[in-house]
């Protein structure tokens, strides 16, 4: 009995979220240490993670079939509370993406809506694929319009916050989901000719008439266009400050608390930064090596899952987790857009690690299920 509860728990997922939590919590104090004295975010990420493995465990506890059947009632509190947010939310940096909570600090809806969206699509997809065996184009196309209906509701609500890098990892969690699906690929070939139109629609509009933009899309969204668009030339503030960390660095690193150059957000959007200043090109690989294997060790789950279900929160969970991986590690080399995407399980953030606690409990729950049948 006791080999078998061993068996239940993946240690190859597990351990690498605990090593995870150990450089979250030194980067952290490295950049608290140097740039944000006095405000203990290391001590708190830690409360976070020790609050998140105890979500581990509830999740675990409460199974995958009992959170599935609840999907569209999440899906709804979610949305509530991205109303909630626009209506009632302080204005932080020019933006509503967060409710602030006394003694407690902030919860940002978004990330949840994340994990509520994958929940609900995997809901769609298995029941549209139970009912139709083999379904028509015309078919197909009446799906796909509830699932657009579905992602525009928090897309549209995201927007107005205005927290574009999120609807980023809406859509491209739509699209990988529906991708393993295996609707036709007529419909990718649509969607992306829609988005790139609308894209080069917008950008036409932004270099050619200014004020036109302005009054369409409004200053806002005017301002996050052209932070999106310093990337190309490598400008811009934080940008150079990161890059100059990051090769400050060297093979080895400067050491634990010697990052030699101040960029905002130090703890959040470019904890990469610190963490490459301090430890290097080596300390960077291994951290990327480790971030692959875990990535790799879900993916492998899911191709194994004999579930349709499972398969289908694998690959959005994934797609979530290494499309954030990318453009958070990216865009401090210059690479990606600045989008104010945290680094998922390193950056600071109790609702963004809740969010990603709750994701390892669902993984988990999916290799018990598998471990169980295999005992079967």
């Amino acid at each position: 009995m006791t080999n078998r509860k061993k068996r239940l728990i993946n240690l190859s997922i597990l351990i690498p979220i605990i090593i995870l939590a150990v450089v979250s919590y030194f980067t952290i104090e490295s950049a608290e240490s140097l740039f944000l004295r006095n405000n203990n975010y290391a001590g708190r990420q830690l409360l976070w993670y020790v609050i998140g493995f105890g979500v581990i465990i509830g999740v675990m506890i409460f199974k995958n079939k009992s959170i599935m059947k609840l999907s569209w009632p999440i899906y709804g509190v979610c949305i509530l509370l991205l109303i909630l947010l626009l209506l009632f939310g302080p204005v932080i940096n020019d933006t509503q993406r967060w409710f602030v909570i006394p003694y407690v600090g902030s919860f940002q809806p978004s990330e949840f809506m994340k994990i509520s969206l994958i929940l609900t699509l995997a809901t769609m997809i298995t029941n549209f694929r139970e009912k139709i065996n083999n379904p028509s184009v015309l078919e197909e196309f009446i799906f796909l319009l509830k699932v657009g209906a579905v992602v525009f509701v928090p897309s549209f609500l995201t927007l107005l916050q205005p927290d574009t890098g999120v609807i980023m990892i809406y859509i491209i969690i739509t699209f990988i989901m529906l991708f393993i699906s295996g609707i036709r690929y007529r419909w990718f070939l649509v969607g992306l000719g829609v988005v790139a139109g609308a894209i080069i629609f917008m950008l036409t509009i932004y270099f050619t008439n200014t004020d036109l933009f302005i009054s369409i899309f409004g200053t806002d969204f005017f301002l996050r266009v052209d932070r999106l668009l310093d990337w190309q030339g490598g400008v811009g503030f934080q940008l150079e400050n990161s890059m100059v960390a990051i090769g400050s660095g060297g093979f080895t690193g400067a050491g634990h608390n010697a990052t030699p150059i101040f960029f905002p957000e130090p703890h959040t959007d470019f904890i990469f930064a610190v963490f490459a200043s301090n430890y290097g090109f080596l300390g960077s690989i291994l951290l990327i090596g480790l971030l692959l294997y875990l990535n790799i060790r879900i993916i492998i789950l899911g191709m194994k899952s004999s579930n349709p279900v499972n398969k289908y929160l694998i690959s959005g969970f994934v797609a979530m987790l290494m499309y954030q991986q990318l453009q958070n590690i990216g865009m401090t080399f210059g690479l990606m857009p600045i989008t104010g995407i945290t680094l998922p399980f390193i950056s600071y953030g109790g609702s963004s690690l809740i969010s990603y606690m709750i994701v390892v409990g669902i993984i988990l729950n999916i290799s018990n299920e598998e471990q169980r049948e295999k005992m079967i």
